[in-house]
């Protein structure tokens, strides 16, 4: 694996989790998330899926992707590096932007959980009413 010399950088957030991706040109292919291989850091197939789709999009296999991701869920870990991928291939080439965009990579989704208010049960969940 070559880590070493020129790279596409991109962040990616989604929920409460932060990724920071790197994109190494001339690579066999590996996905490597907090030093661990994709495959092994993300059980699910969904969110291996949601990881490398950029670079099926972008139909580009020949590149080593490394990211450090930390933060929220599992899920929310896998949505982080798939943008954080997608804005690394866009500064590798910006000719991609139009077909990420059509697939939804470098849109960040903003749904985070609402906080808890007082005298409710959780965010809006009432307490259930008496009438005695």
């Amino acid at each position: 694996m070559t880590t070493d010399g020129e790279y596409y950088y991109g962040v990616g957030r989604r929920k409460t989790a932060a990724a920071q991706v790197r994109l190494y040109p001339g690579g066999e292919g590996a996905v490597i998330v907090n030093g661990q291989p994709m495959e092994r850091f993300f059980d699910r197939s969904r969110d291996r899926q949601a990881v490398v789709g950029p670079l099926v999009v972008a139909g580009l296999g020949s590149y080593t992707v490394t990211a450090v991701v930390h933060g929220g869920g599992i899920t929310g870990q896998a949505g982080a590096v798939s943008q954080g991928l997608a804005r690394a291939l866009v500064r590798l080439n910006p000719d991609l932007r139009a077909a990420l965009r059509r697939g939804g990579y470098l849109t960040r989704d903003p749904r985070e959980k609402e906080r808890k208010k007082p005298g409710l049960k959780r965010a809006r969940k009432a307490p259930q009413y008496t009438k005695r």
